[in-house]
């Protein structure tokens, strides 16, 4: 069975919630699978964005494309809808000035419906993600 990135928008993934928005700039991006677009957020911490899969998959990497985020945390839900979330991972992302921040997390091939990024402190007062990663396989049904 192939992998897929299950955070693409071509894959199913949808955007369910994020905590802020910008016109120019909407949350959306994060599954166009383009690291040229991006959501910023617009303003105080935490900041927050879930993305639901069109079913239950299992996933072994998560990866995320931003810009001056300080500490993120993922948390996953297997739930029919985006509630009891679990934490998976948090870290203290380093600061690079001047490029995007790309970090890979590897991931002990669990289920997930839901996937909710936390940005919970940042280098300034804005940040912005470009992409999320959500590598699995899903069983045919």
């Amino acid at each position: 069975m192939r992998a897929t990135d299950w955070c693409l928008s071509s894959a199913g993934a949808a955007l369910v919630l994020a905590t802020s928005s910008d016109e120019q700039h909407p949350a959306e991006n994060v599954a166009d699978g383009s690291s040229e677009t991006f959501w910023t957020t617009t303003g105080m911490f935490p900041q927050e964005f879930i993305i639901g899969f069109p079913k239950c998959v299992t996933i072994s990497k998560v990866a995320i494309q931003c810009y001056l985020v300080r500490t993120l945390r993922i948390e996953r839900s297997t739930s029919k809808d985006p509630l009891g979330f679990e934490q998976c991972i948090e870290k203290d992302l380093q600061h690079t000035e001047g490029q995007l921040q790309m970090e890979e997390f590897p991931l002990p091939n669990f289920q997930a419906t839901y996937l909710r990024f936390i940005i919970k402190s940042a280098f300034d007062h804005f940040v912005s993600v470009h992409r999320v990663m959500a590598e699995g396989t899903a069983e045919n049904t």
